[in-house]
């Protein structure tokens, strides 16, 4: 037995036998870890190895309800409809975000199936704490207090438990490896084993995981790739609400979100965000727009704040909370080369309310309408929703899922929807419905 060293890289996994200051993979610097691996003498001859069997597809049978329901609608709503047997569930997110509180809620006395909940940080007595605070908390729940892989998993194999719960992976460790739990090999050894016994019982496996202060997945990147789902857990601090999001997911679409608020018993589902995120909406304050975005495939209404001030310095400042700098950017010079409105001696300051973060093009002309509305003092309307991508040429694009967006703004009682002309085949409704084609028309009508 020969004791082998060799460097791995922390962000894509990648080996080398020498230190690199830049990994040649990925690109990035001073990620390469040393790690010691045990070599075991292979025995000569050849392996003998059994004839597979070869199936067709239409061979291959499958249930219809397959999935299994957490009892948590969001949860169920971001896997893609319930867990899938045999399934790896990876979830990340920062310290004290509601990971652990998540995993505990699903296991809910009201749930059929009987979970098994495995820690590697916690002890018995916080785990039945933090199951006190929490509500619907089953009081049958198997719970083990390990951190030995092999240990861990010749109990799943043991127990009738319908799913398991690993808290976390950078915590349990495997003896055939010498190194410390949470290194690269620790971790990818771990996770290869809890795969192997999963596809093999046809257990679902929900596996948490840390995040480095990036935000990415502690470990190798390998992890993510042979997990089936990765689910990111996001939220601000200063903000009580919690955004659950598919990063990957073999299952469903990876489009999906749900949303939480934490509270004192645990994670409340939130049915409809649209009302967590405009509390404020009937303020005539200016600079302030409505926007319908799309996140996976439901309607969010949120308000989109911006603030233009005379700048005291040589460099106006350009500062964004919520959508990509870039896009502000491009929006204040579609503004300045078609409406003629000089932002170059202004500083500029755009917030989506609730800390969230839009990709979604279609805020853009109500990011320009708050900018507008700042810039020269003029209140919009509270009850209009503003909807449209806007083009370099200053025209108001279409967008998808128009009548998804106009049904969520009529339920919360918004009055008029300014939307592009383009979108020319949507459900009637009682909102008076405003088409334009050009910025500068869409601007005038929403301020007139």
């Amino acid at each position: 037995m020969k004791n082998k060293t060799e460097y791995s890289c922390s962000n894509c996994g990648i080996k080398s036998p020498r230190w690199l200051g830049k990994c040649t993979s990925c690109g990035e610097w001073d990620t390469f870890l040393e790690v010691t691996q045990t070599a075991h003498e292979k025995k000569s001859g050849r392996v003998k190895v059994d004839k597979p069997k070869i199936f067709r597809l239409n061979e291959i049978e499958t249930a219809h309800d397959y999935r299994m329901k957490t009892g948590i609608s969001e949860l169920d709503r971001v896997l893609g409809g319930g867990i899938v047997p045999g399934s790896i569930i990876l979830v990340g997110g920062d310290p004290g975000i509601g990971k652990s509180t998540l995993m505990l809620q699903m296991c809910s006395k009201n749930n059929k199936f009987k979970p098994l909940y495995v820690t590697g940080e916690e002890s018995l007595q916080q785990i039945k704490h933090r199951s006190e605070r929490l509500t619907d908390v089953t009081p049958d729940l198997m719970i083990l207090s390990e951190t030995n892989i092999e240990t861990i998993n010749a109990a799943i194999e043991d127990t009738d438990a319908d799913f398991i719960i690993i808290d976390s992976i950078q915590s349990v460790y495997s003896e055939r490896v010498e190194s410390t739990p949470g290194s690269i090999i620790q971790v990818r050894e771990c996770a290869s084993l809890l795969m192997q016994t999963a596809k093999k019982l046809n257990k679902p496996v929900f596996i948490i995981g840390h995040v480095t202060k990036d935000g990415f997945i502690a470990g190798p990147k390998i992890l993510e790739h042979m997990v089936d789902t990765v689910l990111q857990f996001e939220g601000e601090k200063m903000y009580s609400y919690r955004i659950l999001r598919a990063l990957k997911n073999r299952f469903g679409s990876t489009n999906e979100i749900g949303i939480f608020d934490m509270i004192q018993s645990g994670l409340r589902e939130v049915k409809n965000p649209s009302e967590l995120f405009l509390i404020h909406r009937n303020n005539q304050d200016t600079g302030i727009a409505i926007v319908a975005a799309i996140e996976g495939s439901r309607p969010i209404l949120l308000e989109v704040q911006a603030l233009v001030s005379t700048s005291g310095y040589s460099m106006p400042q350009r500062t964004v909370n919520g959508i990509e700098l870039r896009r502000m950017q491009m929006i204040l010079a579609v503004l300045e080369k078609r409406l003629g409105i000089q932002f170059k001696n202004n500083d500029v300051f755009v917030n989506v309310a609730g800390g969230v973060y839009i990709n979604d093009p279609a805020v853009d002309l109500g990011v320009a309408a708050a900018l507008v509305s700042s810039y020269q003092d003029k209140v919009i309307n509270p009850k209009t929703v503003i909807i449209g991508e806007i083009g370099l040429t200053g025209e108001v694009r279409q967008v998808s899922s128009l009548d998804q967006r106009i049904s969520e703004a009529e339920k919360l009682g918004f009055e008029t929807a300014v939307i592009p002309k383009t979108n020319n085949h949507f459900k009637k409704s009682n909102i008076n419905i405003i088409q334009t084609e050009r910025i500068s028309v869409a601007l005038s009508q929403i301020f007139d």
